[in-house]
């Protein structure tokens, strides 16, 4: 199987699967002499990690981590760094009803018709568990970021028919840890929150967006013409499962703008050439041009529903196929740190790019 790999400079591979023994993750590419702090890895793992609240998947993982390799004193040596998570609660007999079943928008007819084998337990390497890693690789991406003033916050802004609509610039973006939804604004939290305990009581799932926003990202990070900064986030937060949409800066809303409306006027602020308004969402021509970088990211409902839903099994035989075990009636707020993890690891990438480009 190809395509565990991401990355060109900062490179992470993960492995694994949902009810195997462990996942894990090995980050090449990660400079020398970065301090870690391993609570901090632990903390955007406990962000991820299921049975969290009410609204998430009640299996019980700590998503406790061990570090391998590529460390010495809490200081990266600048080789591979090899992380591993054990799993712990996997019931994998909560999923031997569809060993010979398809479930509807899943990956296993899929896996099945391109391998000719799939691990039905829990997904698999299909299973949105893989993504733990990615959230260990991208804390310690963060601390590359932090370390040249670039930072990243995600957070939820829509469930179902629900919207926050307020503009980022007028949250306050430290609240997003104040409620289970992950969303900064607690009147549209509570809301949110309210939706899938209903969704939930009715054996069903729900989908939403979740927003990114990237503050302190210098210009001239991107490398056109195919490999383009908002190309390269878009390819990183499509790999997320779930995940059916990406738009950054304007985005679609943006068509119904005319250029004369929608093109971004250049100004000098003191030492620095900044834009009056942000529509481009921080990346131009592909390359970031100092301001804020933002995107939104759509997932859809969560495909396994605790309802009788028709499908086929393997023989093409008509079927029926019911959710069973512990599943999240939602993905948002566990996706949360996953996508900031994703642009943690895209824009590492990207920096050590740049400063191999002016090598």
């Amino acid at each position: 199987m190809a395509g565990n790999s991401f990355g060109d400079v900062f490179r992470v591979s993960t492995f694994g699967e949902s009810h195997g023994i462990a996942i894990g993750v090995t980050i090449d590419g990660c400079p020398a002499g970065l301090e870690i702090d391993e609570a901090e890895i632990q903390f955007d793992l406990d962000r991820r990690r299921p049975g969290q609240s009410a609204i998430v998947t009640q299996r019980k993982e700590a998503d406790t981590f061990e570090i391998l390799s590529g460390m010495f004193e809490g200081v990266t040596t600048g080789t591979p760094i090899a992380l591993v998570i054990r799993n712990k609660d996997a019931k994998s007999k909560d999923y031997s009803h569809i060993a010979d079943k398809f479930r509807p928008s899943h990956a296993d007819f899929t896996y099945q018709q391109k391998y000719g084998v799939r691990d039905y337990r829990g997904g698999g390497r299909s299973s949105a568990r893989e993504t733990a890693a990615r959230v260990a690789a991208g804390a310690i991406a963060k601390k590359l970021l932090i370390q040249n003033g670039i930072s990243i916050h995600a957070f939820v802004n829509q469930v179902g028919d629900i919207r926050l609509e307020k503009h980022y610039s007028d949250l306050d973006l430290d609240s997003i840890e104040s409620n289970d939804i992950r969303c900064p604004h607690a009147a549209t939290a509570a809301l949110m929150i309210d939706k899938i305990k209903e969704v939930r009581k009715a054996g069903d799932t729900i989908g939403g967006t979740i927003q990114c926003v990237v503050k302190g990202c210098p210009v001239g990070l991107g490398e056109p013409v195919f490999d383009k900064l908002h190309a390269d986030l878009g390819k990183a937060m499509l790999s997320i499962n779930a995940c059916k949409g990406f738009e950054y800066g304007s985005g679609f809303e943006g068509v119904k703008m005319r250029g004369s409306e929608h093109n971004d006027a250049f100004e000098k602020i003191g030492d620095r050439i900044v834009t009056k308004t942000n529509f481009s969402g921080g990346i131009q021509g592909g390359i970031s041009n100092g301001m804020d970088i933002f995107f939104n990211v759509a997932f859809k409902p969560v495909a396994t529903i605790v309802q009788s839903q028709e499908s086929v099994d393997k023989e093409g035989q008509a079927t029926t196929v019911k959710g069973k075990g512990r599943h999240d009636p939602c993905v948002l707020p566990r996706a949360v740190p996953i996508v900031e993890a994703m642009a943690a690891l895209v824009l590492a990438d990207h920096l050590l790019k740049s400063r191999l480009a002016k090598l």
